[in-house]
């Protein structure tokens, strides 16, 4: 059965920084979209990166401090977030979304 995990969640002060780490066991992310979605309480599910096949997509809110990239002989996918901000705290997902597969997210607190 494929899955994903994600991992590398954890509490920060503003400024700080976390890389999160998206496995993919019993399939591979070689080819594929993966997606890196946040949720808070209460909120839509957003999309904030993807990595794709030579290319990634990040919304304006994180552009030029969260930085996603694969290494796909270890079928992994990370998501790099520095400099971050309250505003990032949130629950984050990977998606792969041929298969619609997602991990059961790990979650990111940003405070002082």
């Amino acid at each position: 059965q494929a899955q994903l995990v994600e991992s590398g969640g954890g509490s920060v002060q503003p400024g700080g920084s976390l890389t999160l780490v998206c496995t993919f066991s019993g399939g591979t992310i070689g080819p594929y979209v993966v997606n890196w979605y946040r949720q808070v309480p209460g909120n839509e599910r957003e999309r904030v990166a993807t990595s794709g096949i030579g290319s990634t997509y990040y919304i304006d809110a994180v552009k030029g401090r969260f930085t996603t990239y694969r290494d796909v002989g270890k079928n992994t996918v990370y998501l790099q977030m520095n400099n971050l901000t309250p505003e990032d705290t949130a629950v984050y997902y990977c998606n792969r979304p041929t298969g619609n597969h997602w991990g059961p997210g790990t979650q990111v607190t940003v405070s002082s």
